[in-house]
């Protein structure tokens, strides 16, 4: 018998399909873009600005892996939709309040170019800042309210 012949999608069935959307395709690109970063300032003078990037990174897989076994569907303890946009808007502004530091204060090629992967990687946070908000709004809904002609 096969290993993924059970009634739901294999977990690389799930890989591919999620990477396939626009969040996963985000959700990459920020773990790439913190991963060249922390390269790029654990090779400058600037290693202590690489925090941001580990953190960051760490969060990015944790929620790759969530959503890409739909974890987010069975555990409901946590609004997984205000996690991510908590965590996006805060990898946002982090990325860019460190990498302007970086830019402007430091005179190393790698810091600098770290600097600037780091802006964009601020970007694309922002970018998935966007793209998460909506789905807060529409998971919304008003609590049910007792009409006046009741009891």
């Amino acid at each position: 018998m096969e290993a993924g012949s059970g009634s739901g999608p294999s977990c690389l069935g799930q890989l591919r399909a999620f990477l396939s959307s626009r969040k996963g395709i985000v959700l990459t690109n920020e773990i790439g873009l913190c991963i060249i970063v922390l390269i790029c300032y654990g090779a400058s003078r600037t290693p202590g600005y690489s925090g941001v990037a580990i953190f960051e990174m760490i969060f990015a897989i944790v929620f790759l892996i969530v959503f890409t076994l739909g974890l987010h569907k069975q555990i409901t303890v946590v609004h997984w939709g205000w996690s991510d946009f908590i965590r996006t808007v805060i990898g946002c502004l982090l990325f860019i309040i460190t990498s302007l530091i970086v830019i402007v204060g430091h005179r190393d090629a790698a810091g600098t170019v770290g600097g600037v992967f780091g802006l964009l990687a601020g970007i694309v946070f922002g970018y998935d800042c966007y793209l998460t908000f909506p789905s807060l709004r529409k998971s919304h809904a008003p609590a049910p309210t007792e009409s006046p002609e009741g009891a």
